[in-house]
């Protein structure tokens, strides 16, 4: 990563603003060090050489003090505006990988860990306070303050300006060749970081299966080998950070010593007065002291650097829609029409779907079957616009035979057209009605159960009611802690038909569900159809295919994978081997 990423300033615009303060404060500061050089030799020489009196020097001494309080106060300002703009710029860019991460969609979400990414929002933004609020400014500081002081030397000695512009760009070079090390070392020592958080989350997570099975205390040894790993790289880093800071103050050391050695050669001969040597002496460290922190600083903040390399990359990843349209078709008298699509992943060899095309009619339950591995949830997570196709496309046919392409349209205005069930539903923490109104904020309580109850959870059902005591307020922990996985899809089933929205996408709705909850589900889609809104359910069991106006085949590119429940009879339904009953709605992909 660069010394001074744009991109990090372009993703965090309050720097700017506190960038062109630094300016000014570096600006200041800079002809604060002048000036006390300049007057503290003026007082030592009138001391020493001249004998002057305390009295006599009253001027220069209040002068002196003066600018040792106006040094004091830009340090103060310098550091209270860094710590302001640190804090304002991680908000900006933790809000902003957030809401990134969220517009990529669950699809990138699924290929990402989840201990990685809250490492990288919380530990990785958080060091990064470092970068904002201590190296920025001192970089700032670096390029004005020695500037200034060579040509403030150059006006006492025109030779020791010169050996400090010589001497002054070893420094730099020398950090540049240090942190190409450091950044390796840095870059391990954060993965490592993320390896062990991720592992430990999903160590976590999985803790009750382990239990179950005896293997909870085997992953003692994986987490303890994993922050070993990280033990080591951190000591590594800390171990450059230490050597590289004795380089760089070794170097300053030896360029001061040969400006003293050369002042005071001169002032033996008598070449050069006292006052102009003294001056020098004074100017030459404050010369160097920026630069030298400008290294101390970057390594302090290294970690920052390395999470932020993390965070652009989230960040620079493109979004799968990009549309601006805002004028959705009705949706409950328009086809969708799936043309040559083919859509696929970074870290599969084949695509997940391959020149498939269909078409999705309105105010029918079109069924979507097919063995695993053959695009079903793919099929919906592109027409919910979380995945791009990278050949074909998605249109929305008018009855007048007009039509609009899907990635034209708005991404959060199409999707508020939509409802949706994925595969595996999420329930944060909160009461159960809480949980069904995010389908819809606006729900009343009726409608919440009238919700509840199309899913197969009548809350004035005597055993619903125990397994929720407090009905609607009954509390759900995080992930849905506290219910079953069939109630937790019950709850996600009846988030989704909460929603009044013309298109209805279930995946798999009756998966975890028994034969009596099932065949309420069955019902709810069944009046979804009858309400004139457009269903399409990923199904296997017989149940939902039976009840479709259209089942539509799609075929696995690669060899097929068993079926998720292993039935016979899903089997033989979705390849029409019941030729009697699947013939008149079963459609080949």
């Amino acid at each position: 990563m660069r010394p001074l990423d744009p991109r990090l300033l372009r993703h965090a615009q309050s720097t700017k603003r506190f960038l062109v303060m630094t300016v000014v404060i570096g600006v200041l500061t800079a002809a604060m060090v002048i000036v006390q050089a300049f007057v503290l030799a003026r007082i030592i020489v009138a001391g020493f050489q001249q004998e002057a009196s305390l009295a006599s020097q009253r001027g220069p001494i209040l002068v002196l003090a003066a600018v040792v309080i106006a040094r004091a106060v830009l340090a103060w300002a310098t550091e209270a505006a860094g710590h302001a703009s640190s804090a304002q710029a991680k908000s900006e860019l933790r809000s902003a990988v957030l809401a990134h991460s969220v517009r990529l969609g669950p699809v990138w979400l699924a290929g990402t860990r989840s201990g990685e990414l809250t490492t990288l929002c919380t530990r990785g933004v958080d060091a990064l306070d470092g970068y904002y609020a201590r190296y920025l400014p001192q970089l700032v500081l670096a390029i004005i303050v020695p500037v200034s002081v060579i040509i403030a030397i150059a006006t006492q000695d025109l030779l020791s300006a010169v050996l400090v512009a010589v001497t002054l760009p070893l420094i730099p070079l020398f950090m540049a060749l240090i942190g190409r090390f450091t950044r390796r070392q840095v870059d391990r020592q954060w993965s490592s970081l993320s390896a062990l958080s991720g592992h430990f989350l999903d160590v976590v997570a999985g803790l009750p299966t382990l239990k179950a099975f005896g293997r909870a205390k085997s992953q003692t040894t994986s987490i303890a080998q994993v922050g070993d790993e990280y033990r080591r790289t951190t000591m590594g880093v800390l171990r450059v950070s230490f050597l590289s800071s004795l380089v760089l103050e070794l170097l300053a050391m030896l360029s001061v010593a040969v400006i003293a050695v050369a002042i005071g050669l001169r002032l033996v001969n008598g070449s050069l007065l006292l006052t102009a040597g003294l001056t020098v002496l004074l100017l030459a460290p404050e010369a160097y002291l920026p630069i030298r922190l400008v290294g101390q600083y970057f390594h302090a903040a290294a970690e920052g650097v390395g999470a932020a390399e993390r965070m652009l990359t989230v960040l620079e990843t493109p979004l799968p829609m990009t549309g601006l349209r805002l004028d959705i078709p009705d949706l409950r008298s328009t086809e969708i029409v799936v043309a040559n699509v083919t859509v696929g992943y970074p870290d599969r060899p084949t695509p997940a779907l391959h020149d498939q095309s269909l078409v999705i009619g309105p105010g029918l339950v079109t069924a979507i079957a097919g063995d695993n591995g053959a695009g079903k949830s793919t099929l919906m997570a592109l027409l919910m616009g979380f995945v791009a196709p990278v050949a074909g496309g998605v249109d929305l046919r008018h009855p007048d035979g007009s039509t609009v392409c899907l990635a034209d349209l708005d991404p959060d205005a199409w999707r508020s057209q939509v409802a949706y069930l994925p595969q595996s539903p999420y329930l944060g923490a909160g009461s159960v009605a809480d949980a069904v109104r995010l389908g819809s904020p606006a729900a009343t309580d009726g409608d919440v159960r009238r919700a509840l109850a199309a899913a197969g959870l009548d809350l004035a059902d005597a055993d619903v009611l125990r397994t929720l005591p407090a009905g609607l307020d009954t509390l759900v922990g995080e992930g849905g802690v506290g219910l079953s996985a069939g109630q937790v899809r019950r709850v996600a089933l009846a988030r989704t038909l909460c929603r009044d929205a013309p298109l209805v996408l279930l995946d798999e709705p009756t998966s975890a569900l028994d034969g009596t909850t099932e065949r309420v589900v069955v019902e709810a889609v069944a009046a979804l159809r009858r309400a004139g809104r457009t269903v399409v359910v990923v199904a296997h069991r017989p149940a939902l295919l039976l009840a479709a106006d259209v089942v539509i085949l799609l075929e696995p590119i690669g060899p097929a994978e068993p079926a998720d429940d292993g039935d016979p009879e899903v089997d033989a339904l979705a390849l029409g081997a019941n030729a009697a009953s699947a013939a008149p709605w079963t459609e080949r992909a």
